[in-house]
């Protein structure tokens, strides 16, 4: 790709309601490093959070914004103020929530050692992805006004599946298990594959289980292990240890990833004594950000193990969508819209002719199993009723409303000189 030539950046940015994470990678290097607030520690925690100081126009961010917070207004809960969408009143003037969490990424982004005209392409990664988040993201960065040739977002459960891609092959051998431990307790992501599928299918299964926040550094702290008494030790110790039982219990799993501040510290020795029995252990707090990183890469230069793999996440696409064509005198199929792309991306317009009728025949094949153990495709047929004359030219354009909702769209181009377009348009939603 162009516009990463010559050292540009290629980031990943997590964005939490708490904190926030940077990673980053020049193009061409496959090794992500993240941005640290304090230079030779790994704290990489931004506090999500801005301060306006009282009677001026100055905007802190971050853990300055926690510092002067007696000097202004402190204004946190940016990215669940900005999905809710009320405007927020600060020193008694009224503000777009999108704008304020706008403010933050962009000057959160101005860490980076080579921030600017050394932008090259940014995946934000966040926790869910409905058709909400991807409108507010969407919003904040236009407001941003980034100079980046090209941002994408995804799940952080996509974002652990593409940090997997990049790890030792060996870890693919058996399934993969992430916790992360954060406010509202611990969620769970375990990773399976399908091998008997070509491409290899991949799907991760999302679990939440309610925890406390002892072992949690307050916000503002830098991190490090919190002051836990014995009592509280011991019923961590035991919630947590019932948790791993639950999710590594059954199957095969590899590889567990323990993400998060609140894992450090030594309160969970019987937990890490079973998860290590087989298992290969890891502890860190920034694979979101890497992933996210990582995500774009193999979007820039899809790698071996991506190649081979499709991911199956909740913001993807389950089946293939397309339809029979003549070229050349011969039937085939014409591919419109591909599996484990992500649905709020999938869009493609064609223009085709229609020698007869006024039917339009979609094929819908699913990539997995449907609960009866069926995976044949189905056609779903479009009457495009009061189409004039036999033969026809049509522009048409597809793409998802939703996961589970398809949008098509169609306009009569006429035929030439033997018919002028009737100017009519068709429009659908489709369950699929």
């Amino acid at each position: 790709m162009g516009f990463l030539n010559n050292g540009r950046l290629i980031v990943g940015y997590d964005l939490g309601n708490e904190f926030c994470q940077i990673s980053f990678a020049a193009s061409g290097s496959s090794e992500a490093e993240t941005l640290s607030q304090v230079a030779g520690a790994q704290v990489y925690n931004i506090p999500t959070v801005l301060c306006k100081r009282y009677g001026t126009n100055q905007w802190l961010y971050g853990r300055e914004a926690l510092r002067s917070s007696q000097e202004g207004v402190l204004v946190e809960n940016l990215l669940s103020m900005a999905w809710d969408g009320e405007p927020v009143v600060i020193d008694g003037e009224s503000f777009d929530p999108v704008a304020l969490l706008a403010i933050f990424f962009k000057r959160s982004l101005g860490l980076l050692p080579q921030a600017g005209p050394k932008l090259g392409a940014i995946m934000i990664t966040c926790g869910l992805l409905d058709t909400r988040s991807v409108e507010v993201l969407t919003r904040m960065v236009e407001s941003s006004r980034l100079k980046a040739g090209r941002i994408a977002f995804q799940s952080y459960e996509e974002s652990f599946y593409s940090y997997m891609l990049r790890q030792p092959r060996e870890l693919w051998g058996h399934d993969a298990v992430l916790f992360d431990y954060r406010r509202g307790g611990i969620r769970s992501l375990r990773m399976e594959s399908n091998r008997r599928t070509t491409p290899i299918v991949t799907f991760i299964e999302e679990r939440k289980h309610p925890f406390p926040e002892y072992a949690l550094p307050l916000r503002g702290e830098e991190d490090g292990e919190r002051d836990l008494t014995p009592e509280r030790q011991k019923e961590l110790e035991a919630a947590f240890l019932k948790i791993a039982q639950e999710v590594c219990g059954k199957g095969n799993v590899g590889s567990v990833f323990l993400i998060g501040d609140g894992f450090s510290g030594d309160w969970m020795k019987d937990s890490l004594r079973y998860l290590c029995k087989g298992r290969r252990v890891f502890q860190g707090n920034n694979l979101f950000s890497k992933g996210a990183c990582c995500g774009m890469q193999e979007r820039i230069e899809p790698g071996e193990m991506g190649s081979a793999h499709v991911f199956l996440g909740g913001d993807k696409l389950k089946s293939n969508i397309g339809m029979k064509v003549f070229r050349q005198g011969e039937e085939s199929y014409c591919a419109l819209l591909d599996a484990g792309s992500n649905w709020y991306e999938a869009e493609q317009e064609m223009e085709v002719y229609l020698q007869e009728g006024n039917e339009l025949a979609l094929i819908v094949s699913p990539l997995v199993r449907s609960e009866t153990g069926e995976k044949n495709g189905r056609t779903i047929r479009i009457v495009l009723e009061g189409l004039p004359g036999n033969m026809a030219r049509l522009r048409m354009r597809f793409s998802m409303k939703e996961e589970n909702c398809l949008a098509v769209e169609v306009h009569d181009l006429g035929f030439g000189e033997f018919r002028l377009s009737s100017g009519r348009v068709w429009k659908e939603e489709i369950e699929i």
